[in-house]
């Protein structure tokens, strides 16, 4: 008679076998593939790399969806990051192969501001800022201007009240100025030739000057230097409403287009970014710069560059930034090099 063999506690419990975690085996712990997981993310990531690489596809119809992207598009590398960081938690191989879409997209568009510019020779080294008409100290905002020894200090926002004190603070490294309504510029070369600009939108019926041009007579040439300001953008319940500063940019280019100087440089706060569409009539006639990103709006926490610099006949080389001087804006100084 076969005695059936008793199992008590000390009979050992088979333990149960886990499969390692690895990424070449394509396999989690439980046996799921790590290119079956993550889809949502690969999708996001693929949505990224679309709207990276066309942003144009997004319609400006209605609220100006497409200005809207197109201002805040740097960003969307911190989008890219944080994706990533999903991927790797998630243990997902299709979401990290995905997210090589947008960072070649966001590299292609952005890694060029990335770099430091080539060294070389600068012929013009400029200053962009709107002094606020809130400036409670224009005479050290002009003090800090200075500091930056620039050629061509360009300003907007000038009030009749504080125009007296720049001009005093600048006037000794800055022989030469011009102004024109709420717009001026200021020189260490001679000027000449100084008129208005008409860039006031049509439904804009009272007194409204912000633009202004005149030749620059420097040592290596002459030059036209252009001095804007567009009208302010808002973001609302109704989109971000930039019909205006569309149509005063339009007119700005026509200008530009018909100037017979073969040097331009401009200088202004644009209230936009170069990659808005609405700003495409002067970035579609004038190079933009090669390096830095230089956000200058809003002071406090700067989140895009509406500050701009651009040129004809020449190359932005590189922007940066200033410290805050009691503006909302910060000012933007950029090195030239003529073609």
């Amino acid at each position: 008679m076969t005695v059936p063999e008793e199992t008590g506690a000390d009979t050992p419990t088979p333990k149960k076998t886990w499969r390692p975690l690895t990424w070449w085996s394509g396999e989690d712990a439980r046996g799921r593939s790590v290119w079956g997981r993550g889809r949502v993310l690969a999708a996001l990531a693929v949505l990224t790399g679309g709207l990276l690489a066309f942003p144009g596809a997004v319609p400006n119809t209605p609220g100006r969806l497409g200005s809207l992207l197109e201002s805040f598009l740097p960003w969307l590398g911190l989008v890219i990051v944080v994706l990533f960081g999903l991927a790797v938690l998630r243990r997902s191989a299709t979401a990290l192969v995905a997210v090589l879409l947008p960072v070649v997209a966001w590299a292609s568009l952005f890694g060029g501001l990335v770099r430091s510019a080539q060294a070389g020779d600068v012929d013009l080294v400029v200053v962009q800022h709107n002094v606020s008409d809130e400036n409670e100290d224009p005479a050290g905002s002009a003090r800090a201007l200075v500091d930056a020894g620039a050629d061509l200090i360009a300003l907007q926002e000038l009030l009749p009240s504080a125009l007296p004190v720049y001009q005093e603070e600048l006037a000794a490294r800055y022989p030469y100025h011009e102004v024109r309504g709420t717009v001026g510029i200021w020189s260490v070369h001679p000027l000449s030739d100084t008129r208005v600009v008409d860039i006031r939108p049509r439904d804009i019926e009272e007194y409204w000057s912000r633009g202004m041009r005149t030749v620059v007579h420097a040592p290596q040439g002459d030059f036209a230097a252009y001095v804007a300001h567009l009208p302010s953008v808002r973001l609302g319940g109704g989109g971000f409403a930039s019909a205006r500063r569309d149509e005063s940019a339009e007119r700005l280019a026509r200008a530009i287009e018909a100037e017979e100087q073969a040097r331009v440089v401009l200088l202004g706060d644009l209230n936009g970014t170069v990659e808005d569409r609405g700003l495409a009539p002067l970035t579609s006639r004038l190079n933009v710069p090669e390096s830095g990103f230089a956000f200058s709006f809003p002071a406090s926490f700067p989140v895009a560059r509406i500050d701009q610099v651009m040129a004809r006949s020449a190359t932005v080389s590189r922007v940066h930034t200033l410290p805050a001087v009691g503006s909302d804006h910060l000012p933007v100084v950029a090195q030239l090099r003529w073609q």
